[in-house]
């Protein structure tokens, strides 16, 4: 079936969104938009994904929780779960792994948990947008322990991007699928980069507030709209 998507989105979480990019207000505002299936992808953290599924429940849009984790060379991986046990299994593992630092709110901030209906029922205390200690190369490994799939995120921007970062895709990345923002060029990118020629593509909003996420439009074909369809598609 043909699904119009967007799997990159960020909640009141990730302390670079907005207040009013709830989990309510985002998962509603891309039914209103026309997708069948989002992926909630917060930085280092999947602790939104609960409340997110449960109001996609409610309307009848599927969400697969995910996060956007930073490497240890600050590279961006989109990281997909088939459920959300492991994906919070997953997220409780990267937490493990963030430098101590604590989130400072004034400078960098809010970072709230929620629930289905908009209360707030914690804050996360370290800075999500650091840098864990796993490799770019290490995140599909670690991802198949989870039963999940990763890649790169926007490759085609100047920052947290493997190309910004690393010059080129390391030879040993075990990953099917890229991601481009929604204005790359995306036959320019594989005319470039002849490794992109066998890949899958994504094109997503990474929409930290309401107003960034736009009208649905790119779609992908799946056996079923479930998140362990998403995965196995993805993985190639």
């Amino acid at each position: 079936m043909r699904l119009k998507y967007d799997l990159h989105l960020h909640s009141c979480l990730s302390p670079c969104g907005d207040g009013e990019m709830t989990p309510y207000n985002l998962v509603n505002l891309a039914k209103l938009l026309g997708y069948d299936i989002i992926a909630l992808t917060d930085h280092n953290s999947c602790l939104n994904c609960p409340s997110a599924m449960e109001v996609g429940r409610q309307i009848g849009l599927t969400v697969v929780p995910g996060m956007e984790l930073c490497t240890a060379e600050e590279i961006h991986c989109i990281c997909l779960l088939p459920d959300l046990d492991r994906a919070l299994a997953f997220s409780e593992r990267i937490h493990q792994l963030l430098p101590p630092v604590k989130n400072r709110e004034k400078i960098f901030g809010e970072q709230l948990v929620m629930d289905a209906e908009d209360h707030t029922i914690g804050r996360e205390e370290l800075l999500l947008t650091a840098a864990c200690a796993v490799s770019i190369e290490e995140v599909p490994s670690l991802m198949e322990e989870y039963g999940g799939v990763c890649y790169p995120a926007h490759i085609d921007r100047s920052s947290y991007s493997v190309l910004s970062v690393l010059g080129d895709f390391p030879a040993g990345l075990q990953v099917n699928c890229y991601e481009l923002t929604c204005a790359a060029d995306e036959k320019a990118y594989q005319e470039q980069y002849e490794i992109l020629r066998s890949k899958k593509l994504i094109k997503s909003s990474d929409a930290h507030y309401l107003e960034n996420m736009t009208e649905a439009r790119f779609t992908v074909d799946l056996a079923e709209n479930t998140p362990a369809a998403l995965i196995e598609y993805l993985k190639g």
